[in-house]
Formats: structure tokens, sequence, C-alpha cells
């Protein structure tokens, strides 16, 4: 049975090559967070200030209700 082999040029050859191949992966996951990050959280806030918004005026409407009984 004959094995096909590269010799040590190609072991280094793939190894560099594969080394590149995770860089770019980690670079691509890095500035995928720092670009879609915003993305959720602009949302986010905006849902908590209405939330905030509409507990206050709910305090004001039961602050107002209280007031009119004494």
């Amino acid at each position: 049975m004959l094995v096909e082999s590269h010799g040590p040029l190609g072991v280094l050859w793939v190894g560099v090559a594969l080394g590149a191949f995770y860089i770019a992966l980690i670079w691509l996951n890095t500035l995928l967070g720092f670009f879609l990050t915003p993305l959720f959280l602009i949302p986010q806030t905006w849902l908590m200030d209405a939330i905030a918004r509409r507990r206050a005026r709910r305090n004001e409407v039961e602050t107002e209700r209280d007031v009119s009984r004494v």
C-alpha cells in the first residue's frame, strides 16, 4: 500500500493556513460583536424608557387618586 506524503513543507504550509484561518475567524467574530451589540442594545433602551414612562404615568394617576380621596 502506498501512502502519499507531502513532507515537512506541506505540514508547515497547512499549519500556516490554519493559523491564518483561525485568526481571521476570531477577528470576524470580534467585529460581529462590536457591530451587532448596538443593534440589540439601542432598541432595548427604547423599550426600557417606554416602560419607565408608563410606570411614572401610572404612579402619577395613583397619587392623584390618593390626593383626591383626602
